[in-house]
């Protein structure tokens, strides 16, 4: 059977691959995509959109215990977990849709089946009803990646669970274990606690939220332990011992070994890249530790094979691969993208409070030699926030003291997933100080912290 041709082909349907293969279709190149799972991929399926539609759902129970604080009457108060993950999996299915939609409305051809590269331009493809052969000068792999498993700490489904098993809780944890206190991790680790888990938070550094600025870091692990949640940091899970229905930690620190017991064990301990049985290395593309090296531009010294978003490494973020499967295609069609700078990505946690951040924490950026200005300013400050019944939070900028540039933004507290995007924005913009100053936010917002933290950094804060 003869190949069929196209100008690109794209493995693997996720938030980098189908958003690359829109942006083909829309400068005019033929293109395929290949699934073997899931349109949109984990993110849509299993990773960014379920977990917020879980955690709206615990944010919502949250707020019903507080209904007295609003002048409010809310009567026994419980929840249904069967039908909070059957929510979640609906907003998932809802979206996948969608992605289906796009590709038939962009008249990109869909495979779903298992890709292989047997050479320069040549995927072979494995489907229900047996093997299509495809060619194309471009390919952009988009695999994605997977929860990595530590030896001793396999997820089991049953007692150990991955974020997969996690997201369609068959039960409610009496005594859960978090195993990694990154976003994953901090994720579960609040919408069970909220939900009334007795909760356990181990981190193998010596801070939870490890990559973010340190000064946010410590505000949220004080929130955490005020919700009950006990966080146990520079700590290591040796192995665990599984019986009837419990699970025994075995627990090492500077302290000594401990052991304690759980029900339920969720490992949150980072992602390995799915770059087996590709046909990569066959092709000469370097991998490091699981994921393919790519420059830039996300070429991987092979000519005409791309790698984007989580299987060419970090930061680890749909949005990043997203934007690098936009330019990828731009690059195909013969354009002049810009390349991707991580310092501009914002990261996103949306635990209880929530957190995020862009660009270099203090500490980086004292470490590459800058002289810095910070700025602070507390929820406790804001009218919005107070009206919010909000109060909680803190917003940090990090600036250049030479030249006035935005180093740095780092925000918890209530909405700050949605705020981040204003200073993300100033860094894209080259924005200083004085345009941040002179900027008016409107009033009564949650923005106008932004503003007040930086000015702030030059102690010419109003509210404080």
């Amino acid at each position: 059977m003869a190949a069929k041709g196209f100008d690109m082909i794209v493995i693997g349907a996720g938030p980098g691959g189908y958003v690359a293969a829109i942006r083909g279709a829309q400068l005019g190149l033929s293109v395929a995509i290949v699934e073997r799972e899931h349109l949109g991929g984990i993110c849509l399926n299993w990773g960014c959109i379920p977990t917020k539609a879980l955690l709206r759902s615990a944010e919502v129970f949250h707020l019903m215990h507080r209904a007295k604080e609003f002048g409010l009457k809310v009567e026994g108060i419980g929840f249904d977990l069967a039908a909070v993950v059957a929510r979640s999996r609906g907003v998932a299915k809802q979206l996948s849709g969608g992605i289906g939609h796009l590709m038939k409305k962009n008249k990109v051809t869909v495979l779903m089946g298992v890709a292989t590269l047997t050479g320069p331009g040549r995927v072979t493809v494995k489907t229900d009803k047996g093997s299509e052969e495809l060619t194309a000068k471009s390919v952009v792999v988009a695999t994605g990646a997977r929860a990595r498993e530590l030896p001793g700490l396999e997820a089991d489904g049953d007692l150990v669970w991955t974020y997969k098993d996690a997201l369609q809780a068959k039960r409610m944890p009496k005594k859960l274990l978090v195993i990694g206190s990154g976003a994953i991790g901090i994720e579960f680790a609040s919408f069970f606690n909220t939900l009334g888990a007795e909760t356990t938070v181990v981190e193998v550094l010596d801070r939870v939220l490890p990559v973010e600025d340190a000064e946010i870091s410590a505000f949220a692990r004080k929130a955490f332990v005020k919700q009950g949640m006990k966080i146990l940091e520079k700590t290591t899970v040796k192995k665990l011992d599984r019986g009837p229905g419990k699970v025994v930690a075995h627990l090492e620190n500077a302290a000594g070994t401990s052991t304690a017991e759980f029900d339920t064990v969720i490992s949150a301990v980072g992602i390995v890249g799915n770059v087996e049985n590709l046909g990569l290395e066959a092709l000469g593309v370097k991998i490091d530790r699981t994921h393919v090296v790519t420059d830039e531009f996300c070429r991987t010294g092979v000519p005409g094979l791309y790698a984007i978003g989580d299987i060419a490494g970090g930061p680890w973020l749909a949005h990043k691969a997203s934007h690098e499967g936009v330019m990828v295609a731009e690059l195909i069609a013969g354009g002049h993208p810009h390349p991707i700078k991580p310092g501009s990505i914002a990261g996103c946690t949306y635990c209880q409070p929530q957190v995020a951040s862009v660009g270099l924490t203090e500490a980086r950026a004292k470490e590459q030699g800058y002289e810095v200005k910070v700025g602070h300013f507390p929820f406790i400050g804001n009218g919005k926030a107070i009206a919010l019944g909000e109060a909680e939070g803190l917003i940090k900028t990090v600036f250049d003291a030479k030249t006035g540039e935005l180093l740095g933004a780092h925000m918890v507290g209530a909405e700050v997933t949605e705020l981040i995007q204003g200073y993300v924005i100033g860094r894209a913009l080259e924005t200083t100080e004085e345009d941040l100053m002179n900027t008016v936010f409107p009033h009564p917002t949650l923005s106008e912290m932004m503003h007040e933290s930086v000015l702030d950094a030059y102690g010419r804060a109003l509210h404080i």
